[in-house]
């Protein structure tokens, strides 16, 4: 998402290579490779450590050990602190099978400190920080160390005085096994001192060490990280900063084997909201919502978790494909799709099924499949038929009808749609215009069929609704889209000398600025380019709408 549009910089480093952004190097994101060190600098680095031999035998330590950083900070430390810097000692540390392995090198370094600390608490510290993909704070920690020990992990350390706790801690930062201590007047992204943390790769090691040989420590480890984060957060957090210890805890607590419970007690409840659907539609956290998904899969996003019943794989498919969708990532959306559609099938739930099918049918139109979007449509349809559902079966009539408009048959379209407005109006007669995504898709057709002025105000009435009523960010970005296109066409068709009397194009491309902001915070990718195509459109108007400062930076992103 920021690679496609970001006032400011953000910079990340990984191990891992981010393909999603692959289109976007030299355009807006530059791609810097940390290669390993050569032997002149990894001898350098040795020496610096106090390693003890000759240039030729530092360049060779490094050689051997492919010049990871990690591996030759660990290595020099290890041989300073056990055979007085010899760098001939490194004979010592045992080769492992796993060398390909990403950090093989690194993990031979740990092996050998995991043999040199078996007995002491250092080794159960280390463990301790097997469990977190994060900084380890004191309450966790805590809640770890807590009576009575988890056998296996913590019989050694919950009753351990705290100046030998403190002495562990500094020993394994000396080892460079721990990140330095935070400075504590150091307010920089909230840390606090007492926050533990190390890299990555001692994380994975030490963690994979817990998980194979103590299993049941490793699962009742997660379970108390579990129930803790759940406390960590107010009932119903208001935003993302509020929720992020309820998203530690799902995956705490999927990683305890307690999906079904980490799905319906915390994600369900009060992460989503239930069908308010809260950290996506109003909070347009697609992306977070999505990483939170992950949880239930093994591996994403072909294989939910096995603790999960039929019904609950169904689920958690679908809402994996539509965060997918969201974000723009549409190949990878259509395998959960269709697969939490079948599963659907199977365990009957036509309701969920139509609501699926639909969604496959968008992803078809977005991706320039009408045809099979129109099929899909019908499909999406009978389901709901099935289901008996009211709601279900005009909403399903409202993604066929769209599927027709972009098919081209714009008669049945529209017969659909205004059939569909007044089911809508039976069940609410508060709401006399279809609204949201189905009153975008009417306002759509309605401009296609030249119909400017019901455009004017369908969505001049439904933006009034969607504020007053709190509705998501993409319904209001969709109303202010509806609004700002029909403006232009309004603008288009008057002389010159009556632009003024409506706003003219200055004042449409001030609502499709706004349209394209809106979007973009809705979190959802895919409706994005609806915004900028229709400001693009704008774009050679600029000169009219100079005094509204109205352009913006439409041209370069469109």
């Amino acid at each position: 998402q920021l690679a496609q549009y970001n006032p400011g910089l953000c910079l990340i480093t990984t191990r891992l290579a981010v393909d999603d952004i692959e289109h976007t190097v030299d355009k807006t994101t530059k791609r810097v490779y940390l290669e390993n060190l050569e032997p002149p600098a990894g001898a350098q680095l040795l020496a610096h450590l106090g390693v003890k031999g000759t240039p030729k035998e530092l360049r060779a330590a490094a050689k051997d050990f492919g010049g990871h950083a990690l591996a030759l900070n660990l290595l020099g430390n290890y041989l300073k602190a056990l055979h007085k810097g010899e760098i001939r000692k490194r004979d010592l540390i045992p080769k492992l099978t796993v060398e390909e392995k990403h950090g093989g090198h690194a993990r031979r370094v740990m092996q050998s400190y995991e043999n040199w600390l078996a007995g002491k608490p250092e080794l159960d510290v280390l463990s301790l920080m097997g469990l977190f993909d994060r900084p380890a704070e004191a309450g966790a920690l805590a809640a770890l160390r807590a009576d009575p020990a988890v056998p296996g992990l913590t019989d050694a350390l919950q009753d351990l005085p705290d100046d030998i706790w403190r002495y562990a801690l500094k020993h394994l930062r000396d080892l460079r096994l721990l990140a330095a201590e935070q400075d504590p007047f150091d307010s920089a992204q909230g840390k606090r001192p007492d926050t533990l943390d190390c890299h990555p790769l001692v994380r994975e090691h030490f963690g994979e060490r817990l998980q194979q040989q103590h299993p049941h420590a490793w699962r009742e480890a997660h379970s108390r990280l579990y129930d803790y984060y759940k406390t960590q957060a107010p009932e119903l957090p208001d935003t993302l900063a509020e929720m992020e210890p309820l998203f530690a805890a799902v995956a705490h607590g999927c990683l305890a084997g307690k999906h079904r419970e980490a799905l319906d007690d915390v994600y369900w409840e009060r992460i989503k909201r239930k069908d308010e659907s809260f950290s996506t539609a109003k909070l347009g956290a697609f992306g977070a919502d999505l990483a939170v998904l992950s949880n239930f899969f093994d591996p994403p996003w072909r294989q939910p978790a096995a603790g999960l019943t039929d019904a609950d794989k169904a689920v958690v498919l679908g809402w994996a494909g539509f965060r997918l969708r969201a974000l723009g990532r549409l190949r990878e959306a259509a395998a959960p799709m269709q697969a939490g559609l079948e599963l659907g099938i199977k365990v009957e739930d036509w309701a969920e099924c139509s609501t699926r099918a639909g969604n496959i049918s968008e992803l078809f139109l977005t991706l320039g499949q009408a045809p099979q979007a129109v099929d899909t449509a019908r499909q999406s349809v009978d389901f709901a038929d099935r289901s008996g559902d009211g709601f279900e079966i005009m909403v399903s009539k409202t993604v066929l009808a769209n599927a027709l408009h972009q098919f081209g048959a714009l008669g049945e379209a529209e017969n659909l749609l205004r059939e569909c407005e007044a089911m809508q109006q039976q069940r609410d007669p508060e709401y006399h215009y279809l609204y949201s995504a189905r009153g975008f898709q009417f306002c759509d057709l309605l401009l296609s069929l030249g119909q400017v002025q019901e455009v004017l105000e369908r969505a001049a009435q439904t933006l009034e609704w969607a504020r007053a009523g709190g509705l998501s960010l993409l319904t209001r970005a969709l109303d202010t889209l509806s609004l700002g296109r029909a403006h232009f066409l309004q603008a288009q068709s008057v002389p010159l000398s009556q632009r003024r009397a409506t706003g003219g194009f200055g004042h449409a491309l001030n609502y499709l600025n706004q349209a394209v902001a809106g979007l973009r915070e809705s979190g959802q990718q895919w409706f994005v380019p609806n915004g900028l195509l229709a400001r693009a459109a704008g774009g050679g108007r600029r000169e009219e709408a100079a005094g509204a400062g109205a352009f913006a930076d439409g041209r370069e992103d469109s």
